[in-house]
């Protein structure tokens, strides 16, 4: 609209905000930006890259080891924390410029600073006031930490990134992706790692066989599980160390606790008290299937609408805004069968429904596998790969698929496809597989298990 500084204000330059506000440029928009903290927002800077990063640096320890296996001779390799950090720090410093000039070439206006709402139309950045036709909020998600005596001595997966030292020993306190993740990158740097979680089985939401199969892998490896553990308060001795203590009685002795708890949508401090646009009481954005708000001209996609939290749906919701609103081309986002994976050791990759939710809905059929890789025949570990597939009986629909085991994010990217094509089990049956690989079972998967 000629009538203001900008067609849309987008504030928050994480992977959402960065895609909605290039693309809505690209249609003929007049865009700006304003970020107070880092481009690329928490996947580039706190979370999927650098967390991939240390995935990787951890599983060399076992890499070393099982090459003996394979005729090299034994290392003893010394492992430099200083040196990974800086590594990582120069790779994201790298993304952080690839951000902005995706922005600059965009023709996008940048500014840094804190920008905060000051009505419908107008925000304000470094004291300086901006109008605009429409505003985005893409600010995403920030970890939550609960109130407890000690509080103050926990970190968050944020501040686990930039640690001075490695520590001798930690407690990841949380069930979900980030814990479980963050459990096996400390193990595998060699940390003695335990992680405590508030219920009986983590990674809840997940299908069940997944749980337990990464339950019983991070156990094989050494790494010390809590269930049912909740933690009372932490203090902190004059050597630094800290002292756990659990409501059942019990205490731990750690050097660090990093709380991965959960992440709340991020929606302080941006003014959003002095419009109407209504929140859910985790403090989430309400929004239609439009991305808009309770304010007709405001919109809100990604982690602080608390849909999916994951990188590529805020990807997808921001073309799908960005195609409605600039282009006028009305896009959908479809939250069904959204492929993930969790990058705990052995990792997980699931699709569609798990076997719970679909038992719910139809008349199933299970297909499961359980078998040693055939790397592993040399080296002789027990690490054992979980494959499984849930077929609607009526139609031979598959409705989800799921995996624990060595590259599974990659190969359920690939299930993915196939499901979201609506492949049935005859489609698979007729797949020739690729062999010798892990992948292959889930074209040779032929007799369905017990109900």
């Amino acid at each position: 609209m000629a009538g203001y500084d900008y067609d849309l204000f987008v504030i928050g330059v994480g992977s959402g905000g960065v895609r909605a506000a290039r693309m809505s440029a690209a249609y003929g928009a007049r865009v700006a930006t304003a970020e107070d903290r880092y481009m690329g927002g928490t996947c580039v800077n706190v979370g999927c890259i650098p967390k991939k990063l240390f995935v990787y640096a951890s599983h060399f320890s076992e890499d070393y080891v099982d090459a003996q296996a394979y005729g090299w001779g034994p290392a003893r390799p010394d492992f430099d924390w200083p040196r990974l950090l800086a590594n990582k720090d120069r790779e994201i410093e790298r993304l952080n410029g690839i951000y902005r000039g995706l922005l600059d070439n965009a023709g996008v206006t940048h500014y840094e600073g804190r920008a905060r709402i000051i009505d419908a139309h107008h925000v304000c950045v470094n004291e300086q006031t901006i109008s605009t036709d429409k505003i985005l909020i893409a600010t995403g998600a920030w970890p939550s930490v609960p109130d407890f005596p000690g509080k103050e001595h926990v970190i968050t997966s944020n501040e686990a990134f930039h640690l001075e030292s490695l520590p001798q020993r930690v407690l990841v306190v949380g069930g979900g992706y980030i814990g479980v993740e963050f459990a096996g990158i400390y193990h595998g740097l060699g940390v003695e790692s335990h992680l405590s979680y508030r219920g009986s089985l983590f990674l809840r939401g997940f299908d069940h066989d997944i749980r337990e199969s990464v339950r019983d892998e991070l156990t094989r490896r050494g790494i010390h599980l809590h269930f049912n553990s909740h933690v009372a308060s932490v203090t902190r001795a004059s050597d630094g160390s800290l002292t756990v203590d659990f409501e059942d009685g019990s205490e731990l002795h750690t050097d660090v606790v990093l709380y991965a708890t959960g992440r709340a949508p991020h929606v302080q401090d941006i003014g959003i008290e002095n419009v109407a646009v209504q929140c859910r009481e985790n403090g989430a954005i309400i929004v239609d299937e439009e991305y808009r708000t309770s304010v007709d001209n405001i919109f809100a996609l990604g982690d602080v609408t608390d849909r999916l939290q994951l990188t590529p749906v805020a990807i997808a919701e921001a073309m799908a805004f960005a195609s409605t609103q600039f282009r006028g081309e009305r896009q959908i986002m479809d939250y069904q069968n959204v492929a993930t994976a969790v990058f705990c050791q052995p990792n997980i990759g699931t699709v569609g429904l798990t076997e719970q939710e679909a038992r719910a809905q139809y008349d199933v059929e299970v297909y499961r596998s359980r078998f040693r890789g055939l790397k592993n025949t040399l080296t002789g570990s027990a690490e054992q790969t979980m494959m499984k597939m849930i077929v609607d009986r009526a139609s031979d629909r598959v409705l989800g698929v799921h995996m624990v085991g060595p590259e599974a994010g990659e190969i359920i990217q690939g299930m993915a496809v196939a499901i979201k094509s609506g492949a049935t089990k005859a489609v698979f049956d007729a797949t020739v597989g690729i062999h010798p690989t892990s992948a292959e079972e889930f074209v040779t998967m032929r007799e369905p298990v017990a109900s």
